[in-house]
């Protein structure tokens, strides 16, 4: 892990006002969370997009559920690593904090992050396909399909391959990233759009752009500092050289 901290980048860090946060896989990985397409028994059997997607779900919703529901108890399983506790311990600091994760399994809130946009939405809730109200888990009928009250068939409410990303997420998350005074991108090889887009457009504003990877990505080259390493062990260490002298 490099720890050698740059004076500008703990300055940077220690004046910032506004600060937004890009996290991917990565840092979820790191507790132990698979990534999508990680070799997984039966599952490895079948791609991603086989079963991400509204055509597979009409097709055999059972067998998608099946496969959703295995990916929610793997997430029962796991718990946020330093590197979520970090960053909720930052959104303490910092008056204008926003994390934007490409991650659905909740992760950040359980480790007591309060500002948390989900760009492809969180695998607990489900949505019905007939009313579009997102539902809390319910239970299941004879088919194992959990059902809206309405009667529709719910889903899980997460972004498929072909889907576009909730309403005015993104047009949001362009607003905050240029009125940031620092953005970080954590845990993300920085090649799924529209998430990524959020960084290239950091790279080209005012905002200092801090990148924490355990490699680099697609983006390393527009950062200003980027800090190789497992981000459960580059946060911790960063902000115990930025935080002794924060004075909100």
């Amino acid at each position: 892990m490099n720890t050698g901290f740059s004076d500008e980048l703990i300055r940077r860090l220690r004046a910032a006002q506004r600060v937004v946060v890009l996290t991917g896989a990565g840092i979820s990985a790191e507790s132990g969370v698979p990534t999508f397409r990680a070799p997984d028994g039966l599952w490895s059997k079948f791609k991603p997009e086989e079963l991400a997607n509204m055509e597979a779900f009409l097709r055999n919703p059972a067998l998608v559920w099946q496969w959703y529901q295995h990916r929610r108890d793997i997430l029962e399983t796991v718990k946020p690593n330093p590197g979520h506790e970090t960053l909720a311990e930052m959104e303490r600091h910092y008056p204008d904090f926003i994390i934007y994760t490409q991650n659905v399994d909740g992760l950040h809130q359980r480790a007591g992050s309060r500002r948390v946009a989900e760009l492809h939405g969180n695998i607990s809730r489900c949505r019905c396909t007939t009313c579009l109200q997102i539902i809390q888990e319910i239970d299941r009928g004879q088919d194992g399909i959990p059902r809206c009250p309405c009667g529709g068939m719910a889903r899980p409410d997460v972004v498929w391959f072909g889907e576009m990303l909730p309403e005015g997420m993104m047009e949001q998350g362009y607003r905050d990233v240029a009125a940031a005074d620092v953005f970080m991108v954590i845990g993300t090889s920085g090649v799924v759009y529209p998430a990524a887009s959020l960084a290239t457009l950091a790279s080209r504003s005012e905002a200092y752009c801090i990148e924490i990877n355990t490699e680099p990505s697609a983006l390393s080259d527009a950062m200003d500092a980027v800090l190789i390493g497992p981000s459960g062990e580059v946060l911790p260490a960063l902000w115990r050289e930025v935080a002794p002298q924060l004075h909100f």
